[in-house]
């Protein structure tokens, strides 16, 4: 597979497109491209490359986000690079779901500008995270849901989100990350809310960006103050010790399949669509019914 980190300005005779992606993530070791197992960048790859009819490398596919084994997505975003043009989208769009397992579905495809970028055009991006708060889990959302054996208060919850709001050092809550990139643990964290949905408690966080199991440590410890095992006011106290060990001291992440990489949001500047000669977006479509005569 491509590196995501190579460079595809634009050339002599190629095309960007943007893809919208969703997809359940129990199945997968991921996004991003492992040799030995599964993962939805390269089985999108393989749908692409039997599609357009070129290599992994010349498709060249980015993906806005690196979800985790068992994370799932509603608005992941991604964009690919061809030779050539095409004058609709519905077909291709089409072909692409047409290939791609049914837990991976490509919900809209776009022509965009040589300066879009899925990851470095990026303003915020949200996640979502749901705990099911019944004392016997929901097996149809086994997948889907944290199941907290103990009962949680959620105001105490909401009031120590708020201390996450903000431009922060997130040092403390990032896992050492599994590559050689040091990031700049510096984020601006735009909004945190907690909201009570009957059973489930849904937990929506939007961001500059974040860290290696970040936003999985947020909710580990506002879990933690659900509980009343530790005070709201011990947030600040461990953001500012930028010390992963003292989060340690108080909490554990919690499982994958409670998070969603729910939206991203772009400099709008990025999302114009190129003046000449672009298709129409592809939102998918209905089947159409041949009516009989009576």
């Amino acid at each position: 597979c491509a590196s995501d980190d190579e460079d595809d300005k634009e050339r002599s005779g190629v095309f960007k497109w943007r893809l919208v992606i969703s997809y359940d993530g129990t199945r997968f070791s991921g996004w991003q491209f492992q040799k030995a197992t599964p993962t939805v960048q390269c089985i999108i790859e393989e749908a692409l490359s039997r599609i357009t009819k070129l290599s992994r490398d010349q498709i060249r596919l980015v993906g806005a986000g690196r979800t985790d084994a068992g994370v799932h997505a509603w608005g992941q975003v991604a964009h690919f690079l061809t030779p050539f043009n095409y004058n609709n989208l519905d077909g291709i769009h089409k072909a692409l779901n047409g290939l791609l397992p049914p837990d991976i579905r490509i919900r809209e495809i776009r022509a965009v500008i040589p300066d879009f970028h899925a990851r470095f055009s990026v303003k915020t991006k949200t996640y979502t995270y749901t705990i099911y708060r019944g004392a016997v889990m929901d097996p149809f959302l086994r997948n889907y849901a944290y199941h907290s054996a103990y009962e949680l208060n959620p105001a105490a919850m909401r009031d120590a989100a708020r201390h996450f709001v903000g431009i922060r050092d997130f040092s403390a809550f990032a896992n050492a990350s599994r590559n050689d990139r040091m990031p700049n643990p510096v984020k601006n964290i735009v909004r945190f809310d907690v909201e009570e949905m009957g059973p489930l408690l849904h937990l929506e966080v939007e961001g500059s960006g974040f860290l290696y199991r970040q936003v999985r440590n947020m909710v580990a410890l506002l879990v933690q103050v659900g509980r009343e095992a530790v005070p709201g006011e011990i947030v600040p106290k461990i953001i500012e010790s930028r010390d992963r060990t003292e989060l340690a001291k108080f909490a554990s992440s919690v499982p994958p399949q409670g998070l969603c990489l729910y939206s991203i949001r772009y400099d709008e500047d990025h999302l114009q669509i190129p003046a000449v000669d672009s298709p129409a977006p592809s939102w998918g479509r209905y089947h159409t019914v041949t009516k009989c005569k009576l």
